[in-house]
């Protein structure tokens, strides 16, 4: 055996090292690697039956995953093949044979481990046939729906399981910030019908890729649940964004600047005016600029960093305002956004910063996500 194995060692260097621009067949390829990982799969089964595992004092999928240099999970999945098999007689010979793939076959292993003595239930020929006819993704709903119904309760625990895995984690990523989840079917179900709902590509003009339109539907999603008012109040209020700004930024001026007191001597000169959000991340003049549109604006009066004032707090577009926009448009005011009006906010053509006024003949009901965003709204969106 190990003289072969040498063989084979041998074959597959002198096949590497021939030239790439030879042909050749990737089906055929493919299938002596399935044939091979089926081979490593009953190889590491038997050695877990001697307890070469038990010698090196580990488990057998940490010795498996130590030795074959690979993830535990994938070191669990070959052992399971590699058990499963030995009850698979004819599932074993059709991955031998080529007839089908590695991946199919795991598929068929896993529900065979899962439903145990009831893999009897498992008709070989037909899952033989499935696994050709149909995509890796399709077999294995069909094995949900094997085990929904061969072992319910067994399939009623592992929902539950699975239902306890989940988790979200926010972290910041340099400037941005990255979405870390795992969530149940039921929950990305729901989560997949509202993104898909908001994802389509807003007219002609609309350059987004497929995955920054999922991005901006997901914002969206938050965005319409802040704006409804329905979410559970905290200290009293509705949760919403605090973004710390100043006229300068408001204004977007440039050259008044400070003494960075991490400079030394030198001094770094930097913007004065600079807005930021509650955790100190700075954001854009623009950005501030488009928030101020529909925004509660209030006055905080400092001097030396000492606040001596605060004023009441006011809406740069009143309610009265937005009613009678809602009277004059029915969806976004954005050529080519079907956005429904109670989705939009109110936002200036002429910047209200930059002293536009806040009358209808200068305001536009817009949704927040627009490719390029609603503050770059052009005054023949009002002829429309």
């Amino acid at each position: 055996m190990a003289d072969e194995l040498e063989r084979l060692a041998s074959a597959a260097r002198d096949f590497e090292l021939e030239a790439d621009d030879d042909f050749v067949d990737p089906k055929l390829l493919a299938a002596v690697i399935d044939r091979l990982q089926g081979k490593l799969c009953r190889v590491l089964n038997q050695a877990k039956k001697r307890g070469d595992h038990l010698l090196a004092g580990q488990t057998a999928c940490a010795w498996v995953s130590i030795t074959c240099l690979m993830s535990r999970t994938a070191a669990a999945d070959r052992l399971c093949v590699g058990e499963q098999l030995g009850h698979l007689p004819r599932i074993a010979a059709a991955l031998s044979s080529g007839q089908i793939g590695y991946q199919a076959t795991a598929v068929i292993c896993h529900l065979s481990e899962q439903v145990g003595e009831k893999r009897e239930y498992i008709d070989q020929e037909h899952w033989i046939d499935y696994a050709r006819r149909f995509s890796i993704k399709d077999l294995r709903y069909l094995t949900y729906r094997a085990r929904e119904v061969w072992d319910a309760e067994g399939f009623e625990k592992d929902n539950e399981e699975d239902y306890e895995r989940r988790y979200l984690h926010l972290s910041e990523l340099g400037r941005m910030y990255k979405l870390d989840a795992l969530l149940d079917p039921q929950g990305a179900a729901a989560l997949r019908a509202a993104i898909d709902s908001l994802n389509q590509p807003l007219g002609e003009d609309d350059v987004r890729s497929p995955k920054q339109r999922r991005a901006d539907a997901l914002v969206e999603i938050v965005h319409h649940a802040l704006d409804r008012g329905t979410l559970p109040r905290r200290n009293g209020v509705r949760p919403h964004i605090n973004v710390n700004t100043s006229i300068e930024a408001l204004t977007a001026e440039l050259g008044a600047a400070f003494t960075s007191p991490l400079a030394g001597e030198v001094g770094a000169q930097r913007r004065a005016g600079a807005s930021e959000l509650d955790n100190g991340m700075p954001i854009s003049s623009q950005t501030v600029q488009r928030l101020a549109c529909d925004g509660t604006l209030c006055r905080v009066l400092k001097a030396d960093s000492v606040v001596v004032d605060v004023g009441r707090a006011t809406r740069a577009v009143s309610p009265a305002q937005w009613r009678a926009l809602k009277a004059r448009h029915r969806s976004c005011a954005a050529p080519g956004c079907d956005r429904p009006i109670n989705w939009t906010s109110p936002h200036h053509v002429e910047f209200w910063a930059r002293g536009g006024k806040s009358n209808l003949s200068n305001l536009l009901p817009l949704w927040g996500l627009l490719p390029k965003g609603p503050w770059q709204a052009s005054k023949e969106w009002l002829a429309a």
